[in-house]
């Protein structure tokens, strides 16, 4: 029998485990076609959004000071996806290019591998990111592989180097800016995140008195995984099997970064003078309590204190109340949703913005260089 303490902590921690119910909904509409390819965005995206309706915000707050030892039920979700999510993509590449290509056409095989994205984008991104954080080369291996399966490898260093870092300043690419719509900021986004994490590790290895191609450099080590996983996909589907590990990646990349989008909007860091910023406070990111998209996405909601502890693993992230960090009206899934509307995410967002600026930042009158995606404020 399980010793009751440690079943009091696999129940607890189940609720984080409902991302494995989204591995059927692929199978079913590889199997089934037709409106079933539609059930995992919808499921993503909807049903999450409405499950937060019915169970409402967690503001509760587990010990900070928990021993790792006690999380081994929430650490093994993290463990667990990375095997799944491989087999879960291929096994469907292989399935719709052999045994599956004469019941799907080729609208349901394209959607349904849209769907795939948005999983691997929602899920697998998501828990990479959790993964990244922590100290084990083992899980950290997890989170490279992850990030393969999406040819997003370079969000590791992007994300550890830059992002941390320069959250909330014109230096951080994926800081979005009041009334930068997605559809600028997504372009943008792509490009100075690949520039700017390429050079935080070429200055780490110049500080050690070494070039950008010594071997230690991980961006050899990305490009063999992404290299590897996409002869793979070519191996296993010829050349409809490449597109479509193509297709799923971009739709994961798309689904990171309206995440990302989200997460900081128009959000910043006072400039202290000299190339100075204030420290990173919970204040410098948005927060959302909502109970089920935080099941799903592991806590990723509770970011304030991500960027305040980033060294916190996902179960110990704190809440915090509307007077010490800015509150999102809804959860991701929605709040996702709307930033592809940019006149109505202007609509919900700005006003919020505005109440932020008046709450913690009274004495500054001038928010245009705040607003500029190259600020001329010295380095």
């Amino acid at each position: 029998m399980i010793p009751a303490q440690r079943l009091s902590r696999l129940q607890s921690a189940l609720p984080f485990w409902v991302s494995l119910l989204l591995v059927p909904l692929a199978i079913i509409g590889a199997a089934h076609g037709g409106w079933t390819v539609l059930l995992l965005p919808v499921a993503t995206w909807y049903v999450f959004a409405g499950l937060d309706a019915v169970f409402g915000l967690n503001t509760e707050n587990a010990d900070p000071d928990t021993d790792d030892a006690q999380l081994s039920w929430y650490k093994a979700i993290t463990l667990i996806w990375p095997p799944v999510q491989f087999c879960l993509l291929f096994g469907l590449i292989w399935y719709v290019t052999g045994p599956g290509d004469a019941h799907l056409s080729v609208l349901e095989t394209v959607v349904l591998f849209f769907g795939v994205g948005v999983i691997t984008g929602t899920i697998g991104i998501n828990y990479s990111h959790e993964l990244m954080h922590r100290q084990d080369r083992g899980e950290r291996f997890l989170a490279d592989v992850l990030l393969a399966m999406v040819l997003y490898s370079h969000f590791r260093s992007e994300h550890l180097l830059v992002h941390h870092r320069h959250v909330g300043t014109p230096r951080d690419p994926v800081t979005a800016r009041m009334n930068e719509g997605f559809h600028r900021f997504f372009p943008r986004v792509l490009r100075q995140s690949l520039v700017s994490s390429f050079g935080a590790e070429a200055e780490k290895l110049a500080r050690k008195g070494l070039g950008w191609t010594d071997p230690s450099n991980p961006f050899f080590r990305y490009w063999a995984m992404q290299g590897y996983l996409l002869l793979l996909a070519a191996l296993i589907g010829g050349w409809a099997g490449l597109f479509l590990f193509l297709w799923q990646a971009i739709v994961a990349i798309w689904q990171l970064e309206l995440v990302n989008y989200v997460e900081h909007y128009g959000l910043t860091r006072k400039h202290l003078g000299d190339g100075r910023y204030e420290p990173v406070r919970p204040r410098h990111s948005w927060n959302a309590a909502h109970k089920a998209s935080n099941w799903l996405l592991i806590n990723l909601q509770r970011h304030s204190d991500h960027h305040y502890r980033p060294d916190r693993r996902f179960p110990l992230l704190q809440n915090y109340e509307a007077d010490e960090a800015p509150q999102l009206p809804y959860g991701y899934p929605l709040m996702s949703v709307a930033a592809m509307i940019p006149p109505l995410w202007r609509r919900v967002m700005n006003p919020r913005v505005r109440l932020w600026r008046q709450m913690y930042y009274p004495e500054i009158n001038d928010w245009r260089p705040y607003n500029k995606a190259q600020n001329p404020m010295p380095r």
